[in-house]
């Protein structure tokens, strides 16, 4: 058996507890951008709600203790000067908690304002548990005291958010106290303990242990945050549910909490090797829910798909690493259905996303392009861009790829023309000489801009003619700062610090260039690119993005394509590294 170990430590602050497969987090994060003073059961199903309050008492006042949090992978503890509270997973939809010295507050997160709103608590006459009721995702969160006392405090008036639960040691001759709290549907069997809070919080760390050997099997020193990232997609899955048709990792148990159809390709990446099915399950989930036109989904969570708009189609680029970094080939049937369903989302863009007569596909929004506020959407939104025709060239190829393989010579040609017509369409109609340029779908008129969006035609690596590749390149090498890519020059008038899209490093422009430089031949600046973000994640963590200029991170502070784009660089620096160790020794 794996022996135990405790994993990375982390900031509650950044980073939410939870484990694989749980729809609830324990956090101070109870909305966007939104920091409670206490720790909060925080629920992701029917939106993200805070359900309950977990406040560390005194007990000789019944005061809120003062308590520093520390986290690792399997056990969260509040520390006083009094003692301590610990909590740990025993189940996704389960957490044990054990006080030595303090006692423990819980109430609902917030006050009931309507008979249909908030969390209603009470106690089970039928097995004294006591549950609390919450509206809000439809869940109920029932307390089973294992040792101990409880005491129920507050009315049942509407609006007492104060109703609920102090557990103490009561009379116990050790001081301590353990209680168990279920997220549940409806009922189950009354909850008995069949492990010891110390098994609870060693399984939880061997569990987060073979994970983390899965899929980063190459860690070292040189990669100092590939447990962390790894914790970080490993904490942020949930099972399936509602719309989840499989095993999910969303983009954050923060706000973030959604899947984005694009977001999910950088995570199936990243789990590849090690967690080949999950990662799988990444790739397809949301071509489960591609509509009658061929188009994917914007962004998909447990109660809503939304598909007002949709996401860029990098998904032929992916599905060409993913199965170079499968451990097993993909079975012919399974092929086969992808190979539709990749048709089907290509026919989208060629056919509803193309105008009369026109060789380019248009988007109709930023948010189409992942880079929903980019300076190249300025003049306007409906445009043809050069990064939408690049994507689409590589997704042609690979449909090319896969219907040779799957013995369809007829479509194998088609979708070769088509490519070869779109890459030329694009650098005929939106390549100067000198840059690209994005064209009004509706006039013809173009532009261009400081955005590092104009320059992502790159991704097509070594099928960028030589002169243009070089010149993508020694642009590129302009928004590089100390810490990364800009995605707005520095320099441009339209800079911003915490600007989204308008100057932010992001994750998934970063891996998506370096690899397009890295397959056009430009090795150097891949490395820098590479070691800049690398450096930047180990020092500043997994934001969603990340100031150009000083490096903080921005926003959601447990983005899992940041951790998952991280571990996809760290790993080829460790296989680069150690190729060159093995040549150099040979």
């Amino acid at each position: 058996m794996t022996a135990a170990r405790s994993g990375p430590a982390f900031a509650i602050h950044d980073i939410p507890f939870s484990t694989y497969g749980s729809w609830f987090d324990i956090s101070p994060v109870v909305a966007e951008k939104t920091y409670a003073e206490d720790l909060h059961l925080v629920s992701h199903q029917n939106g993200m709600h805070a359900v309950l309050r977990l406040v560390p008492l005194d007990v000789a006042t019944g005061d809120r203790a003062e308590t520093q949090v520390e986290t690792t992978p399997g056990l969260l503890s509040w520390t006083g000067a009094g003692g301590r509270v610990e909590l740990a997973y025993a189940a996704p939809d389960t957490v044990r908690l054990r006080g030595d010295g303090l006692g423990l507050r819980v109430t609902a997160a917030a006050e009931a304002l309507t008979p249909f709103s908030g969390t209603y608590f009470f106690r089970d006459p039928v097995d004294g548990a006591h549950v609390f009721t919450s509206y809000e995702t439809g869940r109920r969160y029932r307390i089973t005291v294992l040792t101990g006392a409880a005491e129920v405090s507050g009315t049942q008036d509407l609006g007492s958010a104060e109703r609920g639960l102090m557990v103490t040691a009561g009379a116990g001759p050790d001081g301590t106290w353990e209680i168990a709290v279920e997220e549940l549907d409806n009922t189950r069997r009354p909850y008995t303990a069949s492990s010891t809070f110390s098994q609870v919080v060693a399984a939880a760390e061997r569990a987060f242990g073979d994970f983390a050997d899965a899929v980063a099997p190459w860690r070292s020193s040189e990669t100092p945050a590939a447990e962390l990232a790894a914790y970080v997609l490993w904490s942020a899955v949930v099972d399936p549910a509602g719309f989840v048709t499989r095993p999910a990792v969303l983009m954050s148990k923060h706000w973030m909490d959604k899947v984005w159809s694009w977001d999910h390709c950088f995570n199936a990446l990243a789990l590849a090797p090690g967690s080949p099915a999950r990662a799988w399950d990444q790739f397809s989930l949301p071509f489960d829910h591609q509509d009658d036109s061929g188009a994917l989904p914007d962004s998909i969570t447990h109660s809503e798909i939304l598909y007002n708009f949709v996401k860029p189609p990098i998904h032929g680029w992916t599905l060409n690493h993913l199965r170079r970094r499968l451990p097993d080939p993909v079975g012919r049937a399974e092929l086969t259905e992808t190979y539709r369903r990749l048709e089907r989302w290509t026919d989208f863009w060629l056919t509803a996303r193309r105008a009369p007569g026109a060789a380019l596909a248009h988007y109709q929004h930023g948010n189409d392009s992942g880079w929903d506020n980019a300076t190249t959407f300025d003049p306007e939104r409906v445009i043809v861009t050069a990064d939408l025709a690049a994507f689409l060239t590589l997704q042609l190829r690979e449909l090319a790829g896969l219907a040779a393989e799957l013995g369809l010579p007829e479509d194998a040609r088609r979708w070769t023309r088509t490519a070869d017509a779109t890459q030329t369409a694009m650098l005929d109609e939106l390549w100067t000489g000198e840059r690209f340029v994005a064209r009004s779908a509706q006039d013809g008129s173009t532009w261009s801009s400081s955005s590092l969006l104009d320059l992502m035609p790159i991704v097509l690596g070594e099928h960028l003619p030589e002169g243009v590749s070089s010149v993508l390149a020694d642009r590129i090498g302009a928004h590089l700062t100390a810490y990364g890519l800009a995605t707005e020059l520095p320099a441009s008038p339209h800079y911003l610090p915490d600007g989204y899209w308008r100057g932010p490093i992001w994750a998934p422009a970063t891996v998506l260039i370096e690899d397009g430089l890295r397959r056009a031949g430009h090795q150097g600046l891949a490395d820098e690119i590479s070691a800049r973000f690398r450096a930047l994640c180990e020092t500043s963590g997994f934001a969603e993005n990340f100031d150009a200029l000083t490096g903080a991170g921005l926003r959601d502070r447990a983005y899992t394509w940041t951790a998952s784009s991280y571990l996809l660089l760290a790993e080829a620096h460790e296989l680069r590294r150690a190729a060159k160790t093995a040549s150099v020794g040979g």
